[in-house]
């Protein structure tokens, strides 16, 4: 993301509507504070290599500035909020012994894992300064990967598990571990002022806007495994040990964020994915060759605005692509408004492309505006491209414009309206129910130009975070699993807490009262006890499509204990016939997957 280097004007505080400023007013503010510091330059030792001095000499001045101007403190946690606290890191395997029930004898062996933000330094920060206040926003913290591990010995059967977490160690998470101190100012939320001094400041000291935090998934490709956030490009790790290989950046054929949610083509296995940025060209589409070694396809979309799309969906013919009004925007930021906004009167719209397309090759199809971060699979019926995904009104990220209370407006997003009114009412200011979230179905026609869309679930439940069986991604499914949302738990947090699971049958009417809505299966965890990162892990041998079992991190609040449960697909509303007690609590995070035993690791 880039700041012009143009004059424009700034308030600098949502909440303080003065006189605007110009940015060199914000910048003669900052000298003046500055001024002091001028003297540690004769403390500075002089080098001889004098560009190598000078540029030494600069991030020095700044750093000193920084430390000057710009006070960190830890933003707190709320007593219901206690488990998406950071914990510390293990670092190695440990042998966990405290399993409940039996691992099924046709578990595969390999690894579940799951992503997660787990800040450096106590928690997520946010800074005070003469410019006003920037926070990191709840999606923020360095990514730490929680991994179990399933090994059977070969002769007698006999299933050993193992547990691990570990940081994953992007550029500058070692920066700042070099440092023992928060360094980047938070740069996402905040008063207008304040953010964009921090954009300048940490693009001037380290060459980034922001930190690389890769929080967000877990994914392999060609028998090597990749950590990712979709703010920068993913990181190799072992899976084996989570040691952190590097940045993939395909023998540098991509050099922009990468989406946390590739998705691997029916048929040839190949990798699609796309970047989204905040400058022009807004959003990229790249394909990775089936063995990994190649980027064989890279085109520009040719968006008109920057939405943040978080995932992309596949058919065995088409790529589908997302465009919903949730907006990053920098010339906002610099008027003094939000960076990320989710802009409701805004337009939403869908597209249909060929695996190989280019811009104008693109279908694109209007839809109603909403918010669907989370695809749960695209596939063809005769003339039609069908996408299910989890939609609900209104964005979670980044939440309420600067001096709206953000706890107020995150819990009322969550609780559960019975007025009919919401739909119609969508574009009014009222955050009730905003955040709930249901399965929706887009059919889009591709000879005709029609698309048609419904809700397939009801109002009982809140879900998202999808899973499939990954057999079937790109073709038509009968089932699919959602995290199910504890509507009064996730409102008293201000956060999403997810207090059961839903199977999700396609083929089945659920209720009686309404015929298009389809059956759901609940899997209710006992009370106080929320799950992340749950994944489904398929029978080796398996003949249906839920031949397999769903595992999932779980959380006790009342015990801070924290689990792995696995549950049989096909018996979903059984209590769990296998669960794992872990040695160290695990905070809340995001997605989960299950990597097979057998892949081959190599060394960037």
């Amino acid at each position: 993301m880039a700041i012009c280097n143009t004059t424009f004007r700034i308030k600098l505080s949502a909440e303080k509507p003065s006189t605007p400023h110009t940015v060199e007013h914000m910048m003669t503010t900052m000298i003046s504070s500055f001024k002091p510091l001028f003297r540690e330059l004769q403390h500075i030792p002089m080098k001889l290599d004098i560009q190598k001095t000078l540029k030494n000499t600069s991030i020095e001045l700044l750093d000193a500035f920084v430390d000057k101007v710009f006070k960190f403190v830890d933003q707190p946690y709320l007593e219901t909020q206690r488990n998406f606290a950071p914990v510390e890191e293990i670092g190695n395997k440990v042998l966990v012994n405290n399993v409940q029930g039996e691992i099924p004898c046709d578990f595969p062996d390999g690894v579940y894992v799951r992503n997660g933000p787990n800040p450096l330094f106590g928690g997520l920060k946010s800074t005070k300064s003469i410019l006003g206040r920037s926070n990191h926003i709840w999606v923020e913290g360095e990514g730490m990967i929680h991994a179990i591990y399933f090994e059977k010995e070969t002769s007698s059967g006999i299933c050993s598990i193992y547990y691990n977490n570990r940081h994953v160690q992007t550029e500058t998470f070692d920066m700042e571990s070099r440092k023992n101190k928060p360094c980047f100012i938070p740069a996402i939320e905040g008063d207008s002022a304040a953010v964009v001094s921090a954009y300048l400041l940490n693009m001037l000291r380290f060459g980034k806007v922001n930190k690389f935090i890769s929080n967000t998934n877990v994914f392999e490709h060609a028998g090597k495994y990749y950590s990712i956030a979709e703010s920068d490009m993913p990181q190799e790790i072992d899976i084996h040990t989570l040691e952190t290989f590097g940045t993939w950046d395909l023998n540098r054929t991509w050099n922009r964020p990468f989406t946390s949610h590739p998705k691997k083509a029916p048929g040839t296995g190949e990798l699609v994915f796309m970047g989204v940025d905040a400058k022009k060209p807004f959003l990229e589409l790249g394909i990775v060759s089936a063995d990994g070694r190649k980027l064989v396809h890279k085109v520009d979309l040719n968006y008109k605005r920057s939405s943040l799309c978080h995932d992309i969906g596949v058919t065995e013919r088409y790529n589908v692509l997302l465009d919903f009004p949730l907006i990053l925007d920098v010339n906002r930021l610099i008027q003094g408004g939000p960076l990320i906004k989710y802009e409701d009167n805004k337009y939403a719209r869908i597209g249909v492309m060929p695996r190989y397309g280019d811009a104008e090759s693109i279908q694109w199809f209007d839809v109603q505006p909403s918010s669907a971060f989370h695809i749960v699979n695209c596939f063809e019926d005769g003339d039609e491209v069908v996408m299910w995904a989890c939609r609900a009104l209104g964005s979670i990220i980044p939440g309420p414009d600067l001096g709206l209370n953000r706890f107020d407006y995150f819990s009322n997003g969550f609780k559960h309206t019975s007025s009919s009114s919401l739909e119609r009412d969508f574009y009014s200011e009222i955050s009730d129910g905003l955040f709930f979230s249901r399965c929706h179905e887009w059919r889009f026609n591709l000879k005709t130009g029609e698309v048609k869309e419904r809700n397939l679930t009801g109002k009982k439940y809140s879900m998202d975070f999808p899973m499939i069986n990954e057999n079937y991604n790109g073709n038509r499914n009968k089932f699919a699993y959602t995290q199910i949302v504890d509507t009064d738990a996730s409102s008293a947090a201000g956060m999403g807490k997810y207090g059961g699971l839903g199977k999700l049958c396609f083929e089945e009417t659920g209720e009686e009262t309404n015929k298009d809505l389809i059956k759901i299966e609940y899997h209710a965890f006992p009370d106080s006890t929320f799950c992340s990162g749950a994944a489904f892990v398929s029978k080796t041998e398996g003949i249906e499509e839920d031949d397999g079992w769903i595992v999932t991190y779980v959380h006790s609040e009342d015990t801070n204990v924290s689990q792995v449960y696995i549950i049989d697909a096909k018996r979903f509303s059984d209590k769990p016939v296998a669960v794992v007690t872990l040695p160290s609590r695990v905070p809340y995070g995001f997605h989960g997957a299950f990597m097979r035993k057998g892949a081959t690791l190599k060394k960037l």
